[in-house]
Parts: structure tokens; C-alpha cells; sequence
């Protein structure tokens, strides 16, 4: 049996710079989200509101929340790219069972499909992708 993991060095700021990017993400999400609702199809404006925050919340992380000890930056690149498919495809599965499943409106579907994929990426970028060591 393996010993259990140590979190990496400056876990709780990694932790809460990475809560705040996630927060102007989200915020960024949903202002585009009300501003395209209307305009276009509940996906695509989930959609396009979800790649605008998506770069945003790379930039972020990359230089700021999650600095990253590692050279590789192509391959960490497409790391990243993977883990915003496990968020997107979390964040859109979350998305249609609140919209459809249970009929909430096009931004409060989004803003509880949020909470789910954060959970979840956080853990693949601090410890795979943005690593600190």
C-alpha cells in the first residue's frame, strides 16, 4: 500500500488563486451567456460564452493561479486542452439536466453546471496539467 499523496507546496493559495480565476471565469461565462441568450440557441450561446471563459481561465491559470514548474508547455498544452473537454463535457451534461431535466432558465442551468466541473478539473490541472513540481 502506497503512502498517502502530500498536496504540492503553496496547496491552499494554488487552491485559492485557482478559485478565483474560476470565479471571473464564471463570471465572465455568464455576462456573455445573458448578453448572447436570445441571440442565439441556448447551445450554441452556452457554447460560445463557455470558449471565450475557457481561454480566459487558461491564461489565468497558466501565468498567475497554477504557475507550473514544467517545460513541456506542448504537451502541457494538450493536457489542458483534454481536461477542458472532461469540463466541457461536465459542465454540458450539468447544463441540459438542469435546462431540460428540470427546467431552469438558460442562466441559472449554467451557473449550476459550473460548481461540478470545477470540482473536478481543479483536481486534474493542480496535480497533472499546471503541477508544481
Amino acid at each position: 500500500m502506497s503512502p498517502p499523496s502530500v498536496p504540492p507546496a503553496g496547496f491552499p493559495l494554488r487552491l485559492i488563486r485557482f478559485l478565483a480565476v474560476g470565479g471571473g471565469s464564471a463570471a465572465l461565462q455568464l455576462g456573455l451567456l445573458a448578453w448572447l441568450e436570445g441571440r442565439l440557441a441556448p447551445v450554441a450561446a452556452f457554447t460560445v460564452s463557455y470558449a471565450l471563459s475557457t481561454l480566459a481561465h487558461y491564461l489565468a491559470n497558466r501565468f498567475w493561479a497554477l504557475p507550473s514548474a514544467r517545460r513541456d508547455t506542448g504537451r502541457q498544452a494538450l493536457e489542458y486542452v483534454a481536461a477542458v473537454g472532461l469540463s466541457y463535457a461536465i459542465n454540458l451534461g450539468a447544463f441540459q439536466l438542469a435546462h431540460r431535466g428540470l427546467g431552469l432558465g438558460v442562466f441559472w442551468a449554467a451557473f449550476w453546471a459550473i460548481p461540478p466541473a470545477t470540482a473536478v478539473v481543479f483536481l486534474v490541472l493542480n496535480y497533472r496539467v499546471f503541477r508544481s513540481a
